[in-house]
């Protein structure tokens, strides 16, 4: 069988790269991406072959509109040569309208029934959907699928990612001192355009970068180099893509926006607080579980950080018993593949 991935996110990478290592002893693999920082360097780490097609729409509805339609119509031909007799993606616009185009069967993730712009655009050309067992199926049929069409799993993906093997590779930083990473929001995806909430708390946390090392993780070039400018020597802004459990071996404490990375954090059992930047079932499940602590108040984020890092009392043990007790997506995909 011949089956395209579109992977165009990190947190994507990291989720399907084990999927498509496993699938490719007897299938044959295209996996196609933008060119989109993260997403390169992480699939060079985990070794990854993509092919590059497109870039990241950017900030503006414009510009994500534009970046759309030049990407299918640069993909389009690559998909029709390749001729995949199944597209596997998280819920990718441009795979949902190509293979809906040309006929091709397309079984697709998610854990974001908030990204409303993404699952209008994708949901409703899908044949079957599989999403976390957390999530209500009703979040997505009102997108337009059919309940039947969508499959539970007993896992969050974070799980995926942490259950993955891989060496961590050293992170420079002073031992000696309690480490603080701090992760900012999606600032240029659909459902959060442009909030900054994170630079409060960065301004918050900082003013312990005497004692502590904060390490200030970015997401975008521009991101980069915009908290470079603001807050200069007192955070350590993070210059190379890092595999995140190399990083979270070594945090003492994560302060992240709720996604991906928060639910990595939580499941290796690192003390974790999330800002909830994009409201969602996931974080919502991590906080009811006691896996994670939510506080959106900038200087209330830094008393909890400090109570957190004195505090001996890890969830280490308890984040081993959650994630052991979570299934491997996988195998309902390749169910799924025999329905389809």
């Amino acid at each position: 069988m011949k089956i395209w991935f579109d992977i165009l996110t990190p947190k994507q990478l990291l989720f399907f790269a084990p999927m498509v290592s496993k699938l490719t002893k007897n299938h044959k693999i295209l996996c196609t991406s933008r060119n989109y920082r993260e997403v390169v360097e992480l699939a060079k780490i985990k070794n990854v072959n993509l092919r590059l097609i497109g870039k990241h729409g950017g900030s503006t509805k414009e510009g994500k509109l534009h970046s759309s339609i030049q990407r299918m119509n640069h993909l389009l031909d690559l998909i029709a040569k390749f001729s995949p007799d199944l597209t596997i993606s998280f819920c990718s616009p441009e795979a949902a309208r190509i293979s809906y185009g040309i006929g091709i069967k397309h079984i697709a993730f998610s854990d974001s029934p908030h990204a409303e712009a993404v699952m209008r655009l994708s949901v409703p050309l899908v044949q079957k959907l599989l999403i976390p067992w957390v999530i209500p199926k009703n979040e997505f049929v009102k997108y337009g699928i059919s309940k039947k069409d969508i499959i539970h799993y007993k896992a969050i993906d974070a799980a995926v990612i942490v259950k993955e093997k891989s060496k961590t590779k050293n992170v420079d930083v002073d031992r000696s001192k309690k480490t603080i990473v701090i992760r900012p929001e999606e600032s240029e995806a659909a459902y959060i355009l442009g909030k900054t909430e994170s630079d409060n708390i960065i301004h918050e946390i900082s003013k312990e970068s005497k004692s502590r090392n904060i390490i200030v993780l970015a997401r975008y070039i521009s991101q980069k180099n915009r908290l470079k400018e603001k807050f200069g020597n007192k955070v350590i802004i993070m210059d190379k893509v890092v595999d995140g459990k190399s990083l979270l071996s070594i945090t003492d404490l994560f302060i992240g926006s709720g996604g991906t990375m928060t639910a990595e954090s939580a499941l290796m059992g690192v003390p974790t607080i999330s800002y909830d930047a994009a409201p969602n079932y996931i974080e919502k499940y991590l906080v009811r579980i006691g896996l994670v602590k939510r506080e959106t108040n900038p200087k209330k984020i830094s008393i909890l950080g400090k109570k957190m890092l004195k505090d001996k009392k890890t969830n280490r043990e308890k984040a081993k018993i959650i994630l052991a007790s979570m299934e491997d997506p996988y195998l309902k995909l390749v169910e799924a593949i025999k329905t389809v």
